[in-house]
């Protein structure tokens, strides 16, 4: 029911844009959330969004660099990704939840995950 798309590889400094494509249902009162997971790690949370759009919240390693914002139709959100830097590199997931009314950091908290999308930041 959601799917990320938009990685890919890209030199440091650099920028990408994902996706995250929903089908079945629509996810517009979903809080939702992007993760990642580099080889050999556990998955870590990057940044959530409200359902209304008005509250974000970013992982320190992210803030100033990465962009959430909700999206129209099948795209439920989208990441902007600036200043890549090669520890980025991750396979990136979208997320939502069922309900509620905050932005939510822990990965038990989400209902629904994406397929993923590789981002390789190269040195």
């Amino acid at each position: 029911q959601l799917q990320a798309f938009g990685g890919g590889l890209v030199q440091a400094g650099g920028s990408l844009r994902l996706s995250c494509v929903a089908s079945g249902r629509t996810f517009s009162t979903s809080p939702m959330g992007w993760f990642r997971q580099a080889p050999g790690k556990e998955r870590e949370f990057v940044v959530a969004i409200s359902w209304s759009g008005g509250n974000t919240y970013y992982a320190e390693s992210v803030k100033g660099r990465f962009t959430i914002s909700r999206g129209n139709g099948k795209i439920a959100v989208y990441l902007q990704m600036n200043s890549l830097k090669p520890e980025d590199t991750a396979v990136y997931y979208c997320a939502a939840r069922n309900s509620g009314n905050h932005v939510y950091t822990r990965h038990y908290e989400y209902d629904y995950w994406g397929q993923g999308t590789q981002v390789t930041v190269s040195s």
